[in-house]
């Protein structure tokens, strides 16, 4: 998976969405009122929610980002210089941290070693402390362009599913935390055709189809894009999430989600 985001730093800056004002909010209020909160932000890529969370973090918070490709973490860098940028793997990161008051997966939750993650996300937190895991899900229900483009991944991508994200993420969490809220917004996004195309490939499913069928998939999504576009644009219809975990648990006892 790495070495399938080697090289794509820019097109991913470019092209990935962003998050809602409101799930951005939503993780900034869990931040403790300490004086310099340390935040880490796993998964990180280009720092892409960071654009929307440094603004809303305390003054003289200290930031750190980690991510397992040195070409995300290098464009990371030339965005956000005051922030210190990691290369390598979320776990072991976290397993030997201390003292941290948020910890971020922004579309990262998925590709982690879940149980592992929650567990070292959970072990490093300060008092206060929360864990956020946010994530823009397309919504291939409300769309026949998005049910579309799924079907193309889901044949041409080896091992793909549409439901590849569809974990119970509230009840996970709950096994570390004592309280896991969940906020959602549904928005739409209209693109470009050629920026939806540059969006695509930036996508791990993509590349992965790319690798096994190359051209052939890349006529075929184009194909898609151009049966369902409109005016040169496309509309992505999204389902986004944020689950803010407080409240670390000692033994076995279970969490509540709300």
């Amino acid at each position: 998976m790495t070495q399938q985001f080697e090289g794509l730093g820019r097109s991913y800056d470019t092209y990935r969405p962003r998050y809602p004002d409101a799930l951005l909010d939503a993780v900034a209020a869990a931040v403790p009122a300490v004086p310099e909160p340390r935040i880490v932000d796993t998964g990180s890529g280009t720092g892409v929610a960071l654009e929307g969370l440094v603004p809303r973090l305390p003054a003289g918070a200290r930031v750190e980002a980690v991510d397992t490709s040195a070409d995300m973490v290098a464009r990371g860098r030339e965005k956000f210089p005051a922030v210190t940028w990691h290369v390598g793997e979320a776990e072991p990161f976290l397993e030997a941290a201390c003292g941290v008051h948020l910890v971020v997966a922004a579309q990262a939750y998925q590709w982690m070693d879940r149980p592992r993650y929650r567990r070292a996300a959970a072990g490093c937190l300060a008092s206060g402390g929360s864990l956020a895991v946010l994530q823009n899900n397309r919504d291939f229900t409300a769309s026949a362009f998005l049910d579309a483009y799924e079907c193309l991944l889901e044949e041409l991508s080896p091992g793909y599913s549409r439901f590849y994200r569809t974990f119970p993420i509230g009840a996970e969490l709950a096994e570390q935390f004592e309280v896991v809220t969940p906020h959602r917004v549904s928005w739409n996004q209209r693109l470009k055709a050629e920026d939806f195309a540059g969006l695509s490939q930036t996508s791990t499913q993509v590349q992965r189809a790319i690798e096994e069928h190359g051209g052939t998939f890349l006529t075929r999504l184009a194909a898609v894009i151009a049966e369902h576009q409109s005016d040169g644009e496309v509309t992505i219809v999204y389902t986004s999430e944020a689950f803010v975990a407080s409240g670390r648990l000692t033994g076995g006892r279970s969490g509540r989600s709300g």
